[in-house]
């Protein structure tokens, strides 16, 4: 990470003191991942009410976005980050004393706002210090908080949980979001230095969201939302009903850790080669891993589908993330993020409730067959409308060409 060395002391100390406080968020998410959908059905939740309880997580997300975006913007992107790992630090703890369904699912609508705080004021925060040369290498690396919460998390909170029940769980997700609050106060946080704007009704959000240089990312999002979820919420049921010995945990954990490692190269690639390639490739790499689910019928195909998705995600949403980045002033990104974001809450809200459904008719397996068409979707989308006309999409979606939409055209 050579790169980090030619930045300056400040700039340095901010990066690792917010790298520090993501890791311990997805870290404090992660740990629940693997075990809810289980205690879910272990309190006497039916399918489709643990994907009603689960989706309820994006209506914190959906209903908060925007004005968290707003508040990055206006404020700057630190009260965010504070309020989003503040609610994380509290949400598990409502997990140990509500366990009715009505009230399980305002727990985790509220935990939802973690996530709507968070990772707006932590994208833009970090693409407000990455410089445009290498924004593409600094966005990447800083993901990496992700895939290693997420790989810590659930492996740790699966033991936790299967040795000492939920309670202890619960608790180890407060305390680890607590100390993340901790690192998140010697940041200090940048003034925002407005530029000259690019759309004339920019403070709009409806004008925002159906702008060009938006409404695909946000699409695409959207897509990935729906696949993501209802993989997230119903793999480890799928598991225990298909009847196949592994661990829902390792799944995660082998996801996560492929994720981790394709961010190492892949930022770092896409300030050379652009960031359509990535975008593509990460599609189709996402639309096999819903194929192979589809068809899993044992432990080895489980985890290359794990693998496979994990890679897919750990290349699409820093490429999503820099493309926005590229593609914004620092008056508009918070909200420009939290719109294109809000596809994936809006994709992750649906997933719950509408698949669980499907599930009940269908089955788990061919639920998945579901998500590997809306994957393929996805990735029409990106390569005929990524840019302004036909040609340059498909130029810039193969690495052929440059973003149209972007800021940033040196």
């Amino acid at each position: 990470m050579k790169v980090f060395e030619n930045l300056e002391f400040q700039l340095r100390r901010n990066l690792l003191a917010l790298f520090t406080a993501g890791l311990l968020f997805w870290s404090s998410l992660g740990a629940l991942l693997p075990t809810l959908p289980l205690y879910m059905e272990d309190v006497g939740a039916t399918k489709q009410q643990i994907g009603i309880v689960l989706g309820s997580f994006a209506i914190g997300m959906l209903l908060f976005r925007s004005v968290f975006g707003r508040l990055a913007d206006r404020r700057g992107r630190k009260i965010v980050l504070l309020i989003g790992i503040l609610v994380n630090a509290i949400a598990p703890l409502g997990y140990i004393v509500v366990q009715s369904i009505p009230g399980l699912m305002a727990v985790r609508a509220f935990h939802g706002i973690s996530i709507a705080a968070f990772t707006t004021g932590y994208l833009a925060l970090v693409a407000d210090l990455a410089p445009e040369k290498n924004r593409g290498e600094i966005m990447g690396y800083m993901s990496l908080v992700t895939p290693i919460g997420a790989a810590i998390g659930p492996a740790l909170g699966g033991y936790l949980q299967a040795a000492s029940g939920y309670t202890l769980l619960f608790l180890l997700s407060t305390g680890l979001a607590v100390v993340g609050l901790l690192c998140l106060v010697p940041i200090v946080n940048p003034p925002i230095h407005k530029q000259h704007q690019v759309d004339s009704n920019d403070g709009k959000f409806w004008q925002l969201l159906f702008s060009p240089r938006v409404k695909v990312l946000a699409t695409i999002m959207l897509m990935i939302g729906l696949a993501f979820g209802t993989l997230h919420t119903f793999v480890p049921l799928f598991i225990k009903a298909a009847q196949v010995n592994l661990n829902p945990g390792l799944f995660y954990t082998v996801g996560a850790l492929a994720s981790f490692s394709v961010r190492f190269f892949t930022g770092k690639a896409s300030d050379r080669y652009g960031r359509g390639l990535f975008i593509t490739l990460s599609l189709v790499v996402y639309a096999v891993s819903m194929i192979l689910l589809w068809k899993a019928s044992s432990a080895n195909v489980f985890l290359i589908a794990g693998i496979l998705e994990g890679a897919g995600s750990g290349i699409l949403m820093p490429m999503i993330s820099t493309v926005v980045a590229d593609r914004t002033l620092p008056q508009e990104r918070g909200r420009i993020f939290s719109i294109c974001i809000m596809g994936l809450d809006l994709g992750i809200a649906i997933a719950g409730p509408v698949f669980g459904s499907v599930a009940e008719q269908v089955g788990y397996r061919n639920m998945f067959a579901f998500c590997a068409g809306l994957t393929i979707l996805a990735l029409l989308i990106f390569l005929t409308q990524c840019n302004k006309d036909l040609p340059g999409s498909l130029r810039f979606a193969l690495g052929r060409g440059k973003d149209a939409y972007s800021l940033n055209q040196s």
